[in-house]
């Protein structure tokens, strides 16, 4: 699909600010890895290979049964008896002498010298979950080694995966409150500033009471009477945080609605909503962009905060205040801190400088070499 000569422009003019693109290639690509979580950081298996039948547990559900086991619940498959079980291909001796078998099989291809079918296990790169609770030789959090890169956190549960899956929920939960807020403040924006007079002044004085309510107090409040979840988070955030764009866009559109080709349209019968949103709301897009990065970080910003002071999601999501939050509480461990203060850094850079360079693109004033 061609674009078209104004979006041409502006793509030119993105990809001229160098600093811009590249940080968008490296949030995508951060971002797309993180949408693939649960294939690179899992505590199941990718594959699983027993009598040349093949499984994918961490897309579905496996009995221990499944694999020649006595348990109906979910095969555990760290567990030694569980690993031997599905590389011998069932066999009952798994019960008295996992690591032995395993070392049979691999090294003979049979059990007790009768020939079983080989079965394998592939894990992701890191065998962890986000909360998963490892067993650990040393006293939790233990510090970066070959098998937790990034170390373990008080409850001994993997940093790196917890990263993996907090920078995933923490972008998404900004994404779609910034998408949401930004739908809402545009509009009653445009219908503030465009109509003017009574309406302008009605929404005048209810966002002036919005905005003088405490949004953190009330959010508290319903995170001790509800269960705190993610889209309720989502719903919190957004109804106080979508009058956020709308001075803006009722500035643009006060200045913008005497302008000669709004007169030109009235007069030629064109509906306002077509007024607004196809002639006037984009002259009032630099003005709402350069909006957007404050927006985006501030709900990273707060959802780090209230998951820090206890009051945001609950303590098994993977959630990088909580990380923050255990890092205050183990100075003793400072790579909780560390891995905390760079993930945001690195985060919040990148998003700002995006939307910098978004900013100046749609910008008909800025044209880059």
């Amino acid at each position: 699909m061609a674009l078209s000569p104004l979006n041409a422009r502006r793509w030119r003019n993105f990809k001229s600010n160098r600093r811009a693109f590249w940080s968008l290639w490296i949030f995508a690509v951060l971002f797309g890895l993180s949408l693939f979580a649960e294939v690179i950081a899992n505590d199941k298996p990718l594959l699983v290979s027993y009598r040349g039948e093949l499984h994918m547990p961490f897309l579905r559900f496996y009995p221990e049964t499944a694999f020649g086991g006595d348990f109906q619940t979910e095969a555990a498959y760290r567990d030694p008896e569980v690993k031997c079980l599905i590389i011998s291909g069932g066999s009952q001796a798994c019960w008295d002498d996992p690591e032995g078998v395993i070392e049979q099989v691999q090294a003979t291809g049979t059990v007790d010298g009768e020939k079983v079918e080989k079965g394998w296990i592939l894990w992701p790169l890191i065998p962890f979950s986000y909360n998963t609770i490892n067993d650990l030789e040393t006293a939790a959090p233990s510090a970066p080694d070959s098998t937790h890169w990034l170390g373990t956190d008080d409850t001994a549960r993997d940093v790196l995966a917890r990263v993996i899956f907090g920078f995933r929920l923490s972008v998404a939960f900004a994404l779609i409150v910034t998408v949401t807020t930004s739908i809402i403040g545009v509009a009653a924006g445009a219908v503030q500033g465009y109509f003017g007079g009574l309406v302008d002044l009605t929404f005048q004085r209810l966002i002036e009471l919005w905005g003088a309510t405490p949004n953190l107090y009330i959010i508290i409040i319903v995170a001790a009477i509800i269960p705190m979840n993610f889209w309720l988070l989502v719903a919190l955030s957004t109804i106080f945080g979508w009058t956020a764009l709308v001075g803006v866009v009722r500035a643009e559109f006060l200045r913008a609605r005497n302008f000669e080709y709004v007169r030109a349209a009235k007069a030629l019968g064109v509906r306002d909503r077509v007024i607004m949103f196809r002639h006037v709301l984009p002259n009032a897009m630099v003005a709402t962009l350069t909006m957007l990065p404050f927006i985006v970080t501030g709900a990273i910003g707060s959802l780090a905060a209230l998951d820090f002071l206890g009051f945001g999601l609950p303590s098994s999501s993977p959630s990088l205040g909580e990380l923050t939050m255990q890092a205050k509480q183990n100075l003793q461990a400072p790579w909780l801190a560390f891995t905390a203060f760079f993930t945001f850094a690195i985060m919040l850079s990148l998003l700002v400088f995006i939307f910098e360079g978004v900013r100046d693109a749609f910008d008909p004033r800025k044209t880059f070499a």
